[in-house]
């Protein structure tokens, strides 16, 4: 079975598509000029686009998206949440139909969420890639964009301080290169994400050893003692209603993860495996990956 991310977005994207994009006067630098912002939350966060250069795909001229919270200045350090695109698709899944600045804005100023940088890259030569967070897109994840987002932005450059999470594929891109570089990032989030890779896209000719090589479930098995050393834990999302079979396999996962004692919170409610389910439960995945300083 295979998942996609497309159900539902266009209903929600129609809900920000009319915002005018903020004037540029209004915003902090702290991004390169080539970026410009595109989306303004209602206390001031603003998400902007531009191209993150991937060194293996020198051609690859796809743009990330990067939401930088109220009040952003270079003198004080923020968190940063990956966010991983499902398939078909591409990083406006995350502004356009998930609301991202507003939801944002909405969590720091209440005071839930500390203030964070979301970093959105794309995977996939066009938006029509149907495959795995994998291979190139892997690489282009944690050889270039993570390093890029250090080099420019005031970061807390941490495994602590990079929180990571999908929908979909991007769920499972999130554990998959979570686990293969348990020293990258300390939190791991899969919205409606599976456990086992797919033979599909970079993985579409890989043999036996290398799909175990990108199971999730056998990576948190083998790296148990390393993950509950380092203070890996994991938050797995899924409408349990029209999604039923995706809330089985988080369900599934979850207790593994309780018999290896691994810290984790399951959100099941009801809805399907699209944008409406998603930025219902965004809020609380906001909360367990960018929790208040108490």
């Amino acid at each position: 079975m295979r998942l996609h991310v497309l159900v539902g977005l266009v209903l929600l994207a129609t809900l920000v598509l009319g915002t005018p994009a903020p004037a540029a006067s209004s915003l902090p630098p702290l991004l390169p000029k080539w970026f410009v912002p595109i989306q303004e939350g209602p206390a001031g966060g603003i998400v902007w686009k531009g191209r993150v250069p991937d060194r293996e795909l020198r051609s690859f001229r796809r743009q990330s998206i990067v939401y930088v919270p109220p009040n952003a200045n270079v003198a004080t350090r923020y968190p940063v949440l990956y966010l991983l695109q499902g398939f078909y698709g591409g990083p406006l899944q995350f502004s356009s139909g998930l609301q991202l600045a507003t939801v944002a804005d909405d969590a720091i100023e209440s005071g839930v969420v500390r203030p964070f940088i979301a970093v959105a890259p794309p995977a996939g030569k066009t938006v029509t890639y149907d495959g795995e967070w994998a291979g190139p897109w892997e690489r282009y994840l944690v050889r270039d964009v993570v390093p890029w987002v250090d080099a420019h932005l005031p970061t807390i450059p941490t495994r602590a301080g990079r929180p990571a999470a999908g929908v979909s594929a991007g769920g499972y891109g999130a554990l998959d290169i979570g686990l293969r570089h348990p020293r990258l990032v300390e939190t791991l989030e899969s919205w409606s994400g599976y456990f086992k890779p797919f033979r599909d896209g970079s993985l579409r000719h890989a043999d036996a050893r290398e799909l175990a090589a990108h199971d999730p479930s056998r990576l948190v098995r083998r790296e148990t003692s390393l993950l509950r050393s380092l203070g890996t834990r994991f938050y797995l999302s899924s409408g349990d209603t029209a999604d039923r079979r995706t809330a089985e396999l988080a369900l599934v996962f979850a207790r593994e993860l309780d018999a290896l004692r691994l810290p984790h919170e399951l959100y099941l409610a009801p809805g399907a495996h699209n944008g409406h389910f998603w930025l219902a439960q965004l809020p609380v995945a906001l909360r367990y990956a960018l929790p208040a300083r108490q």
